[in-house]
């Protein structure tokens, strides 16, 4: 793929994979990019998953057309970008490596060989002339690893992003970007959104007409779409109003109330979305959570604790700093009811949480007495 006149894409897409990091369902796959820059002098921009090295080395040289590639750039080390660095190592052996200092220590730690003595270790501001081409290197720690540098060209003005704006889905499938980039973000990213926003403070000040991340396809038009998009995730900042409501449910009941508010609040007009966190994508929860700007939580009492689906998904929003957000609890217990108590007190770390109230508290069925209370919340979480 033609990108600019000098820079090509050489990735790989991965239609094998069917989670994603052992824990992320990808029915569209995964593409794992790569890129190269062919001026006076060559950079190449990461490598690719080990399943795909041979794949990517004959991309490699059918855009090198006979050329030697001078610099292998290491964006970032996680495995499925990083684990065909010895294959090009070994065929190019004249090329040298331009990394950060921690990924350099990474190469060591991941392949047992030791690439200091060809490697350019660059920093916040570092650049490299590669003729017409210059490259200007930013770090992004905690972006969402330690050793993450991005890199900005100047000529065609773009931003080679490393897993910022990046999405799930190979790239030979048609989709809406924002979805996937979403549950991307939130189930990958999600946790540092401070390090996201330092990042995106970095990129503000440069001259960006295309993005390459090393996820999801290259960003050309309404960039500000996009890098919109980036800051209300990662400032964890609604991006809707309305309402997710996740259940977990043993013989229908909590299920049967959590129905009955869904259908109340469209009634009323209020985007709602509902849950079964037992049975759905636990990744398209936690997105649907940080994505609208309140949240019901309706679960059983279950080993004087929650049911475990609801402390999974709990445990997911928390690790990934969960906040601002206005939640609502639905409770059911037939004889100890305690639900309403834990979860709040798992919640209890999250920032600018408010509560709606009161709880909803079902002692066995639904009664008549719980509709009533439900019809109450529903107006409030309008």
């Amino acid at each position: 793929m033609q990108i600019t006149n000098d820079v090509k894409y050489i990735g790989v897409n991965d239609r094998k994979t069917d989670l994603f990091e052992g824990q992320y369902p990808v029915p569209n796959g995964i593409a794992y990019n790569s890129y190269v820059i062919l001026d006076e002098k060559i950079a190449v921009f990461d490598t690719a998953d080990a399943a795909f090295s041979d794949e990517w080395l004959s991309n490699l040289e059918g855009a090198l057309a006979g050329r030697l590639p001078d610099y292998l750039v290491v964006l970032h080390m996680e495995p499925d970008h990083s684990a065909s660095i010895m294959h090009f190592a070994e065929r190019y052996p004249e090329a040298q490596i331009v990394t950060s200092a921690k990924a350099l220590t990474m190469i060591k730690n991941f392949f047992g060989k030791d690439l200091s003595h060809r490697a350019v270790t660059v920093g916040e501001g570092d650049t490299l002339s590669l003729g017409r081409h210059t490259l200007t290197f930013l770090t992004a720690p905690m972006v969402h690893w330690p050793e993450v540098i991005v890199a900005y060209d100047s000529l065609d003005k773009i931003l080679f992003s490393a897993d910022a704006f990046g999405k799930f889905g190979a790239l030979d499938c048609e989709e809406d970007w924002a979805c996937e980039a979403r549950r991307y973000y939130f189930g990958i990213v999600g946790k540092y959104g401070a390090q996201a926003q330092a990042l995106l403070k970095k990129a503000a000040s440069l001259d960006i007409e295309l993005i390459c991340p090393l996820h999801g396809p290259v960003l050309r038009e309404n960039l500000g779409y996009y890098i919109g998009l980036y800051n209300t995730w990662s400032s964890y900042t609604p991006e809707e109003r309305g309402v997710l409501i996740a259940y977990t449910s043993v013989y229908g009941n909590t299920r049967a109330a959590a129905e009955a508010l869904y259908k109340m609040l469209r009634e009323r007009g209020v985007k709602t979305v509902l849950t079964d966190l037992a049975r759905s994508d636990m990744t398209e929860a936690v997105e649907d959570a940080f994505r609208y700007s309140h949240l019901v939580l309706a679960t059983t009492t279950y080993n004087n604790d929650v049911f475990p689906h609801m402390k999974e998904f709990i445990n997911h929003l928390t690790e990934r700093n969960y906040q601002n957000r206005t939640v609502a609890l639905i409770e059911n217990g037939s004889w100890a009811p305690t639900a309403a108590k834990t979860m709040r007190a798992m919640l209890e770390g999250s920032r600018s949480i408010t509560f709606i109230e009161p709880t909803v508290r079902i002692l066995s069925g639904v009664t008549e007495a719980n509709i009533a209370e439900l019809e109450q919340m529903a107006n409030s979480l309008m």
